[in-house]
């Protein structure tokens, strides 16, 4: 049998089998919905796949401790062993099997478990802190574990290159459950991002996803690293790459699928992956040493932190909405110089104004914003179906005299168009990676200021310095009215806020009386100034802020056509 065939057998048979464990699940009272039969499955999964990773290190090393407690390791309660006859037999009965999970076993994973040991301990710790059993029937419990036993080999190498492809369609099958769904973005998505940003091994680039949920990002990354590899690559080049990944995610059940990704990947020791809310670190504890070369993310949108986050972001970028927020610490914190970013943003970014507007001004100042891919509807379908975008940008360097000057000249749109035959993206027909091959081969190179590329009917570029230069030479006369005028009524406003001050002690009420009349006298004349000016103001920013609108169509895109409504009707 050709061994494509035998592979995509493999696949369907343990697709099928995590169908049946589903199946079985769904008949126990205590797990609900399809977030949490997948958050059991994988707290069970990582155990196995865990324990099977714990064989190989113990036959490389003879003095390999494991980070769990020996009486909680897979092997010695879960694992079926043959009994007198040769057929295997659960370790422990159905009756016994909850009380043996909830009392004892998730307590010593949760508590007992000395983070600071080593990083094979920190993983365990992070990924049981919030971890939960939700299934309350043993023999139900049980008949999953003997699924697992059957169908799961880790040692087997088709079964785990299987097994990745059958847990991709896991992490798919959240985009179905609910909220659950923003941990998923699909393969072909992260696969391109990663490809154009293209960390490079030899370079020894680090790779940073702030908001990863369930990795997909990171297995990009660390896929694209391998394939860097050669016969010539030495071991400090294969190990450098578990060194040169690093993820954070807020979340416990992305957290774990995180996790439980890694390990079916080859990463021995996945702490990279740090449990925590990357938004809930002070805007001031960011340093240097956390800025990286490489970052791809697709942020939550549409999401909002709570009063006790971002407090204490710089004023003109004080936000709740996640995405926001993110771009905030990526321009100013995530990103060194000369880094490359790539990131997912939905439609109401590009137009949006306000904070978004400033956020925008930031990126292109502080940035070389040079691509937007625009994708069509239905990329994140059943979960939303919001139009997004991939911005591709690369940080500029500081200007020694500290003046304003951006780095975004021209800025690149490409509208990624649906295949032949497509009216829109679903579950069965997600998009492949393959459609960006036009993209791929039309990008050419940040090095010559991507010269090469062309406009098509797909593909068209905006001047924007020349936009910038034009609104602020419009906007530049009302600016400076509005400067002139507020600079009138402070000069009337300190004058009264001098005679105020001297009245202190002053006790001749016929003196307060006239200083009074003179102070209201200048308020009167400084009010109208300040309503002149924010008129004047306001007249130069109607002119400047709506550069800052990238939601920008396709110029060489045919026209819609206009229907008479009563004729539609």
């Amino acid at each position: 049998m050709a061994k494509c065939e035998l592979d995509k057998r493999n696949t369907m048979n343990l697709s099928g089998t995590v169908k049946s464990i589903q199946d079985i699940m769904r008949k126990d009272d205590g797990v609900d919905g399809d977030a949490q039969r997948i958050g059991q499955l994988t707290w069970m999964l990582f155990l196995k796949v865990f324990d099977q990773r714990e064989e190989e290190w113990e036959d490389d090393n003879a003095e390999y401790e494991s980070p769990i407690p020996d009486r909680f390791r897979w092997r010695n309660w879960a694992k079926y062993l043959p009994d007198a006859e040769g057929k295997k037999k659960p370790q422990i009965a159905g009756s016994e099997l909850i009380p043996f999970v909830n009392n004892e076993m998730f307590p010593a994973l949760k508590e007992q478990i000395d983070a600071g040991k080593s990083p094979q301990h920190q993983v365990i710790k992070q990924v049981f802190e919030d971890a939960n059993n939700y299934m309350k029937s043993g023999p139900l419990m049980l008949s999953v574990i003997e699924k697992l036993e059957e169908a799961i080999n880790f040692h087997d190498f088709t079964t785990r290159a299987s097994l990745g492809d059958v847990y991709e369609q896991m992490l798919n099958d959240l985009r179905g459950a609910g909220n659950a769904g923003e941990f998923y973005t699909p393969r072909a998505i992260t696969n391109f991002m990663v490809d154009r940003v293209n960390p490079r091994l030899d370079k020894r680039e680090n790779v940073l996803d702030p908001a990863c949920g369930t990795g997909g990002f990171l297995t990009a990354a660390i896929d694209h690293f391998r394939n860097q590899l050669s016969k010539k690559s030495s071991a400090e080049d294969k190990r450098a790459i578990e060194e040169l990944i690093w993820v954070i995610e807020k979340k416990q059940l992305p957290h774990l699928l995180c996790t439980t990704n890694m390990l079916l990947h080859g990463i021995d020791v996945p702490s990279q992956i740090e449990h925590k809310n990357t938004l809930g670190v002070g805007w001031n504890e960011w340093s240097a040493t956390d800025k990286v070369d490489c970052l791809v993310t697709n942020p939550p949108f549409g999401g909002y932190e709570d009063d006790t986050v971002g407090g204490d972001y710089p004023a003109d970028l004080r936000t709740r909405e996640t995405a926001d927020m993110f771009m905030a610490l990526i321009i100013k914190k995530l990103l060194k110089e000369n880094g490359r970013a790539a990131v997912v943003l939905p439609d109401g970014f590009l137009f949006g104004d306000g904070i978004k507007a400033t956020l925008k001004k930031l990126l292109l100042r502080d940035c070389k914003l040079h691509t937007i891919v625009r994708l069509p509807k239905g990329v994140f379908a059943p979960y939303t179906s919001i139009k997004t975008n991939l911005l591709f940008f690369t940080k500029g360097s500081m200007v020694a005299d500290g003046s304003e000057h951006f780095h975004t000249d021209t800025i690149w749109f490409y509208e990624h168009p649906y295949p032949s035959g497509y009216k829109s993206y679903s579950k069965t027909k997600p998009i492949r990676f393959e459609e960006f091959k036009p993209e791929q081969e039309w990008w050419g190179s940040e090095a010559n200021d991507f010269a090469d590329r062309e406009e098509s009917d797909f593909a068209w570029k905006v001047d924007f310095k020349t936009k910038r230069e034009q609104a602020e030479a419009a906007a530049m006369p009302h600016w400076q009215r509005a400067e002139q005028l507020n600079n009138e009524a402070a000069v009337l406003e300190n004058e009264a806020r001098d005679m105020r001050n001297s009245l202190v002690g002053s006790n001749d009420t016929a003196y307060r009386e006239k200083v009074d009349t003179q102070i209201a006298a200048l308020r009167e004349q400084a009010e109208p100034l300040r309503l002149q000016a924010r008129d004047a103001q306001a007249s130069g920013d109607r002119l400047y802020w709506p550069i800052y609108n990238l939601d920008l169509n396709n110029p060489y895109a045919p026209e819609a056509e206009a229907h008479d409504p009563d004729v539609l009707l």
